[in-house]
């Protein structure tokens, strides 16, 4: 598959700015993103790329000038570009380490990750992956059941059977991450990890323990109510992928679905939070 690269220069550079438009992309179909000294880059398949809709984005700041660059990304070429520019390995608490398999091991942790990222989200560069790996590393994952949606690489689901949970589940719309998944499943020896492709449709009568969501705030809202429906009574509930000024909106969806607030995390604006379904 062909992608297209966005260099979005944004100045004088803005961190906020960068937020704002990265989600601004996400919503037009950019599925991973790199941060550059003078803004970030975004990616999306060639064949969704609309450049006259890209080129009409604004953002609610005076002075702020924005340029966008684009350059076609042959499929063949993208893990030498992750290898050469991108992906640095990254220690997340003490225990965690994110590396991919071009990068020598790192001594002295607990849990070694290895991801070929190729075009899929997580990482952990983000804040939202690295926010949700803390809530994990902080969780007793031990004999759970676990559904990952939105599963990108696979990189939370991958931690928790790490962790010694029973088993995951973990499902994505995207095609491309559906692969990706299962590719670095492969490549870290995980056994008790299933992937599907598709969205909440693909949930039926089974029910898990915790139930993690790391995408959009519109997606969440939006399926807040299946995750409720399979997460069992005394569960918990990990959502990330949104603003703190959306941590309001998103706790209040949850109410409405026997889900009540129990922490949140916070890291340049971005936001995980849990939540735990009522018991019996």
């Amino acid at each position: 598959m062909e992608y297209t690269k966005v260099n979005v220069i944004i100045a004088p550079l803005n961190p906020i700015a960068s937020d704002l438009l990265i989600a601004q992309l996400g919503d037009l179909g950019f599925d991973s993103f790199c941060e550059t000294e003078t803004g970030f880059e975004a990616y999306i398949p060639s064949k969704d790329y609309q450049a006259e809709v890209v080129n009409q984005l604004e953002l609610p700041f005076d002075g702020v000038q924005l340029t966008f660059e684009e350059e076609v990304i042959p499929d063949q070429n993208w893990n030498k570009v992750w290898e050469e520019n991108y992906f640095q390995p990254i220690v997340i608490g003490k225990d965690c380490v994110v590396r991919s398999s071009f990068h020598p091991p790192v001594d002295g942790v607990k849990y070694d990750i290895l991801i070929d990222p190729k075009m899929a989200f997580g990482t952990g560069h983000h804040s939202t992956t690295s926010l949700m790996v803390q809530h994990i590393l902080e969780t007793d994952v031990a004999n759970t059941t676990i559904l990952d949606m939105g599963c990108g690489t696979g990189i939370l689901g991958m931690l928790c059977s790490m962790r010694g949970c029973h088993s995951v589940l973990g499902i994505d719309i995207d095609e491309w991450a559906y692969n990706n998944a299962i590719e670095n499943m492969q490549l870290n020896h995980i056994e008790n990890m299933e992937v599907q492709l598709g969205g909440a449709e693909l949930l039926n009568e089974q029910t898990f323990d915790i139930v993690l969501a790391n995408i959009n705030r519109n997606i969440l809202l939006a399926d807040i109510q299946h995750y409720a429906k399979v997460l069992k009574p005394d569960g918990l509930l990990l959502l990330s992928g949104f603003y703190s000024e959306d941590l309001d909106i998103v706790t209040e969806e949850t109410q409405k679905h026997q889900l009540s607030y129990l922490s949140h995390k916070i890291d340049n604006n971005w936001v995980a939070a849990a939540y735990k379904k009522a018991g019996l």
